[in-house]
């Protein structure tokens, strides 16, 4: 396998030096522009209601120390998180923004949020270091449109994985979304057949895939390259599917099983490989392309 090798390789990339652009991550995250004072003195778990201090929760990566729920957390938060200081770099995107329907002030809600969360869309990817091992990292935020994979979101997952197959690097991706996005109408869906192309030709190449499914993963995220990677891991508890639960009742006018959709319940039947919780994310993912690097290696010999 040709794609994986600690602190990069030596193949030239200078011919990618216009795709990224170096970016300081910053430590704050969309959250923290949000809080008031008394609010940030303390945190109360929505899972068990217990109180703590929300500086300890912000170190323990927003999971409760005593139920494990895990919250939400915003895209630069993760990646401060999981990259090596210093080593993050954002990839360009500069996709124009569209609005193929005339969606009644969809301009200006992009531009609020572009604004408030310090992100150019839905979706935050780049180049970084886990632990020394080099690799693609695209995080969907959650805190833009619900992570909505529209035209540009499409564009930017596309992108990373081609950076991905020209740099031979590993690529991880974080999905948190509700879905397609609906102001963009038919060429929101059409960002499925878009990613999902992507990924194959990586594979094909010899790509090493690995997806992350966060709370929540669903609608045509989950029916594209979410699921499509080579190892899918999740975090606890998340939603992960197509239709919501409800949706999915109401169609068939029956009640479903205990836990459905649910990260435990898809692990159990075989559709997730594993589950990590938020706290050692970071060294399961190093620890994964550890394996690689050293599978590589033995091949080489």
């Amino acid at each position: 396998m040709k794609l994986f090798g600690k602190h990069g390789n030596k193949k030239d990339n200078s011919d990618l030096k216009n795709d990224y652009e170096f970016v300081e991550v910053e430590k704050g995250s969309s959250e923290d522009s949000t809080e008031n004072t008394e609010v940030e003195q303390q945190y109360t778990c929505k899972g068990c209601g217990k109180t703590f201090s929300l500086s300890d929760i912000k170190k323990n990566m927003y999971v409760c120390p005593e139920c494990g729920k895990h919250d939400k957390i915003s895209a630069r938060r993760r990646i401060s998180g999981l990259a090596d200081p210093g080593t993050f770099r954002k990839l360009k995107t500069d996709i124009p923004f569209r609005n193929p329907l005339d969606y009644p002030d969809y301009a200006e809600k992009i531009n609020g949020l572009k604004a408030k969360t310090g992100l150019d869309e839905g979706t935050l990817a780049g180049v970084c270091e886990i632990e020394g091992y080099k690799t693609v990292v695209a995080v969907m935020a959650s805190e833009f449109l619900m992570g909505s994979m529209g035209i540009a979101v499409g564009e930017t997952i596309t992108k990373a994985f081609e950076v991905a197959e020209k740099m031979e690097l590993p690529i991880i991706i974080f999905t948190a979304s509700g879905g397609a996005r609906m102001q963009e109408g038919i060429l929101s869906l059409m960002q499925m057949a878009k990613t999902s192309a992507a990924v194959q030709r990586f594979s094909e190449n010899g790509g090493l895939y690995v997806s992350v499914l966060t709370h929540p993963t669903t609608g045509g995220v989950s029916a594209s390259f979410a699921t499509l990677a080579d190892i899918t891991i999740a975090e606890p508890g998340a939603l992960i599917g197509f239709a919501g639960p409800r949706v999915i009742e109401q169609t068939i006018g029956q009640k479903l099983p205990a836990g459905f959709q649910r990260a435990e319940y898809l692990e159990e039947h075989g559709f997730v490989d594993g589950i990590v919780v938020r706290t050692e994310m970071r060294d399961q993912l190093a620890q994964i392309l550890r394996l690689h690097e050293k599978r590589r290696k033995s091949w080489l010999r």
